[in-house]
């Protein structure tokens, strides 16, 4: 449906991960906010390139946020965050994205979450203009 198109790899932590799954667009992203997924239980490890959603400590709160592992996150694990899925191919693109901005605010340099889901992409272009960016998702048969 294209919710996945347009959007910034918004958090990108170097050794860590690369996060993204804000809707760019406020009231977008309103709908979809509290659309949570109830979780699962790990089955797999989030080692590098291992696709996981992101989460909070409540249970069930997995939503349309996910992230890449940049390298092995064993400890996640324990952490009920269980991936859904590996990059077979482009690791090397995935390592090329900007980290340079880090964790979000307040911890970091990056774009407050909270912020930014109130203001979407807007806040991101004139505020960190060298985040990368999703183009287009589209499934193939």
């Amino acid at each position: 449906l294209g919710y996945y198109d347009d959007i910034a790899f918004f958090r990108a932590i170097e050794g860590f991960m690369v996060q993204f799954g804000i809707h760019g667009d406020p009231e977008i992203n309103a709908v979809w906010s509290d659309a949570n997924i109830d979780d699962e239980p790990v089955k797999a490890s989030n080692k590098r390139g291992f696709l996981t959603y992101a989460k909070s400590r409540q249970p069930n709160s997995r939503s349309t946020q996910l992230y890449i592992n940049l390298t092995d996150n064993l400890s996640l694990d324990s952490m009920g965050f269980s991936p859904i899925g590996q990059v077979v191919e482009g690791m090397s693109v995935v390592d090329s994205l900007h980290t340079g901005y880090g964790e979000g605010a307040p911890r970091g340099r990056g774009p407050s979450q909270q912020a930014f889901s109130e203001q979407g992409n807007a806040l991101l272009k004139s505020q960190f203009p060298e985040l990368d960016y999703i183009r287009r998702v589209a499934i193939l048969d």
